[in-house]
This record gives structure tokens, C-alpha cells and sequence, in this order.
């Protein structure tokens, strides 16, 4: 069938058959197919929508677009994806806490584009560590450590990343089909027979509201039980950074810090969430309380940092860090970003936030933007915190002045000081389980 009768039956409202489907993915991976008949379907997808049938095949027929790893690892190989956000750092904590309890993580992740982080820079920032590994080797730390955490390779579902590169340029990102197959082609064919999902939700996320993020989660879960994976998913709040950190050294740090014992909080609780989640999927734990619990046992023993350091030395960085961090790289000068005025800290544009990171060299703009691991800033005030005028609510570093200045300017319209107090919602809002039932926790 020709593409262009394709584009017309979606630009009618109808729903297209697997046929249809396998052809528009088949399409997308073909370099011979003009951008214009591609864009041309996704706005007719993004105006009328798809159903979850659609969705599903659409997912599965992108991931056989590329390879398809079927990973034996002496366990159920488990995956966790996040839907990105600002300091959150929770995969350097959850997969050698899970690894200590017997299971096996599976991860490919990505990098940092525009106002959000990359799991892969951040780990880049430990000196030597090696984020593209051949799948044989990927398998085998996998099996023998617990857990591996590598880069996406170029052979996973192409299609999808061509669509990707469309869907930022023609104004069809916001449609939750056109993301929920995205995520989990890419899980798909990375192979992980359970998989649990970080929906985040708020000002510094891709769904702003609740509502949407119950829908994409809904979206992700459905596709991957209807594809045989275990599937399990959270909606967390990300209306301000997740842990204190925002950079790639120093969220390194700060999981390493997690893991020590010598820090609690927002990122250690969200982790546990989702890690005890990872659990109950691989068989390891019959309930959240059980598994939470095995979770923080690891934890207390110290068995989630060492981990750490195998997982660091099997992929070639300096495990050295576990014990001193003082390896990472590190910024050269510091400033404190002073309040205004006094008044309690109520709300945060965390977009604007990341990308006060992104202009102190964290972030990129473009996938060949070369980033500063060492640069950051460290929040020291959260939401519902009082501040007088005058007190430090960050500390930022940085190793060029005139980058500070723009990114001083961004953090600090960030920030919303009302005189009343101000209670924030709580970090897990809900949780939609295998059959897309959700359970509110606010």
C-alpha cells in the first residue's frame, strides 16, 4: 500500500490495520522516504489519534525495525525507564540496590537533551567508564554484577529515530501515542522481560498535569502487557529537582552519598518506590513492603555501593569513587544564588531550572554539544521551606563566569517565594499496575 493512502485513511479518522502500520515503520526506516509523507502522517496521528490496538502494533512493528536482544542473564532481566526530569538520579541507586537482591538490570538509557539529564552522561563523568559495550559484553556484566547501564545502541528501532527527529520539528511531540510507542520500542527491543515506568508529572516533565501522565502511563502499560512484559508504572512528582544535585559529577555524587547511608530524601524514596516495584516484577518479593525492606536491608549493609563499584569496574571506570568522590571532576569555582526576599518557597519552574544547568555547560542543545561533567548547582532550599531575604537557596558551580551569569539569571526566575505557607503534594501520586488499574496514593 502506498504511503500516501495511508496518510489519507488516518487523515479521516479511521483506524489503520497492522498492515498499514508495518508499512508506515517500514517507511520510516527507509532512507528513500521523503521527510514530507512521514511528517505528514504523524500530524494526521497527532490530530486524530490512535487507539490502543494501533499503539501496540505500532510499537512493536518500530523495535523490529533494528535489533532484537533475547538476553539470557540467569534471571528476569528488568528494566526501568523514566520520562525525564531534573535530578533525577534514581537509576545509579535502584539498579545496584535490585542487583544486591538478586536481580538482574537490564538497562540501555540516554543523553541529556535540552533541560533534562542523561543517565549515560552522568555516568560518563566516572573516570574510564564505558557506556557502549558489545551486546555479549552487556549480557555478561548483566549476569555476573546484577546490573549494567549502557548507551542505546544505532540498531535499535531506527525507525523510531527518525520519527523522533520529525516529531521535534513539526510540532507532534505532545501526542501521548506517538510517546508511549517511542518509550517502548526502544524497551522492546532491548529485551527486558519486566519493566517499570517513571511517569513524571509536573512543571519540569513532559506531561505537565496529572491527568496526562495517568493517560501515557496507562498508554506504556498497555502496550507492554499486550507484547508479554511485566509492566508496572509510578506517577512522581516533578515540579522541583528530585534530588539536591543537578549536573552529571555531582549527581553521581549524590547517588554515591545515597548508598553510603549519608544521605536521605526525595531521591532515596522515589528509588526504593521504583526499586521495589523492579523487585515484585523479577519474582523476588511478594509484596512492596517486602521488597521495600530487602531494598533498605542492601542499603544498610552497604551492599547497594559495592554494587556500585563492581558494576563501575566491570565497565571499566575508576571504582575508586565509591570511596572518594573527590575523583569526579569538579568545578572550579563556586557561588551562592542569594534570595531576594524572604517569604516561603511555594512553587518552581523546573524546565527553566534544567536549563540553567544546560547553561553552565550540563546540558546540550544538540546531540553534538559537548557537555562540562563538573558544572551544576546544588539546591539547598525545597518547596514548603522558608527563606529569609538574604539566605542561600543554591550553590552553583561553574568553571566559566560568563556562562554563570546567564544561568544565575535563569535559576533565580525559577524560584517563587508567596508569604504564605506552602505545603507540596507528595512525591508518589499514584501507581497503575500490569492491568491498568490505578491505585492514588495522594
Amino acid at each position: 500500500m502506498a504511503l500516501i493512502d495511508i496518510i489519507n485513511h488516518k487523515k479521516l479518522g479511521l483506524a489503520l490495520s497492522a498492515g498499514e502500520i508495518s508499512e508506515f515503520a517500514a517507511a520510516a526506516k527507509d532512507p528513500g522516504t521523503p521527510d514530507y509523507q512521514l511528517a505528514a502522517l504523524l500530524m494526521a496521528i497527532r490530530l486524530k489519534g490512535m487507539d490502543a490496538r494501533e499503539t501496540a502494533e505500532l510499537t512493536l512493528a518500530m523495535a523490529h525495525t533494528g535489533d532484537m536482544l533475547t538476553p539470557s542473564v540467569g534471571g528476569v532481566a528488568v528494566d526501568k525507564h523514566s520520562t525525564g526530569g531534573v535530578g533525577d538520579t534514581t537509576t545509579l541507586i535502584l539498579a545496584p540496590l535490585v542487583a544486591a537482591c538478586g536481580g538482574k538490570v537490564l538497562k540501555m538509557s540516554g543523553r541529556g537533551l535540552g533541560h533534562t539529564g542523561g543517565t549515560v552522561d552522568k555516568l560518563e563523568s566516572i573516570p574510564g567508564f564505558q557506556t557502549e559495550l558489545p551486546e555479549e559484553e552487556f549480557l555478561r556484566i548483566t549476569r555476573e554484577v546484577g546490573c549494567c547501564v549502557v548507551g542505546q545502541t544505532g540498531e535499535l528501532a531506527p525507525a523510531d529515530k527518525r520519527l523522533y527527529a520529525l516529531r521535534d520539528v513539526t510540532g507532534t511531540v505532545d501526542s501521548i501515542p506517538l510517546i508511549a510507542s517511542s518509550i517502548m520500542s526502544k524497551k522492546l527491543a532491548g529485551g527486558a522481560q519486566a519493566i517499570v515506568l517513571d511517569v513524571k508529572c509536573g512543571s519540569g516533565a513532559l506531561m505537565k498535569t496529572r491527568e496526562d501522565s495517568l493517560l501515557l502511563a496507562r498508554a506504556m502499560v498497555d502496550i507492554g502487557r499486550r507484547n508479554g512484559r511485566r509492566m508496572s508504572a509510578l506517577i512522581t512528582r516533578m515540579d522541583e529537582p528530585l534530588g539536591s544535585r543537578v549536573g552529571n559529577a555531582l549527581e553521581v555524587r549524590e547517588a554515591i552519598e545515597v548508598l553510603s547511608g549519608r544521605v536521605k530524601g526525595p531521591l532515596l524514596q522515589v528509588a526504593l518506590a521504583l526499586g521495589s516495584q523492579m523487585l515484585m516484577l523479577s519474582g523476588l518479593a511478594d509484596s512492596v513492603r517486602q521488597a521495600e525492606e530487602m531494598l533498605k536491608k542492601a542499603l544498610q549493609e552497604g551492599r547497594g555501593l559495592l554494587k556500585l563499584a563492581q558494576m563501575i569496574a566491570a565497565q571499566g571506570g575508576d571504582a575508586r569513587v565509591c570511596e572518594d568522590p573527590g575523583l569526579l571532576p569538579q568545578a572550579k569555582h563556586q557561588k551562592d544564588l542569594l534570595a531576594p526576599a524572604s517569604g516561603w518557597f511555594s512553587r518552581m519552574d523546573t524546565q527553566q531550572a534544567g536549563e540553567a544547568a544546560r547553561m553552565l555547560g550540563a546540558g546540550r542543545r544538540q546531540k553534538e554539544d559537548v557537555i562540562d561533567p563538573a558544572v551544576g548547582y546544588m539546591m539547598l532550599k525545597r518547596l514548603g521551606d522558608r527563606v529569609e531575604a538574604g539566605e542561600a537557596m543554591a550553590r552553583l558551580f561553574y568553571n566559566d563566569h560568563t556562562l554563570l551569569m546567564q544561568a544565575e539569571a535563569a535559576l533565580t526566575g525559577s524560584f517563587t517565594l508567596s508569604p504564605e505557607p506552602f505545603s507540596p503534594a507528595p512525591w508518589i501520586l499514584a501507581h497503575i499496575d500490569q492491568n491498568g488499574k490505578e491505585t492514588s496514593l495522594t
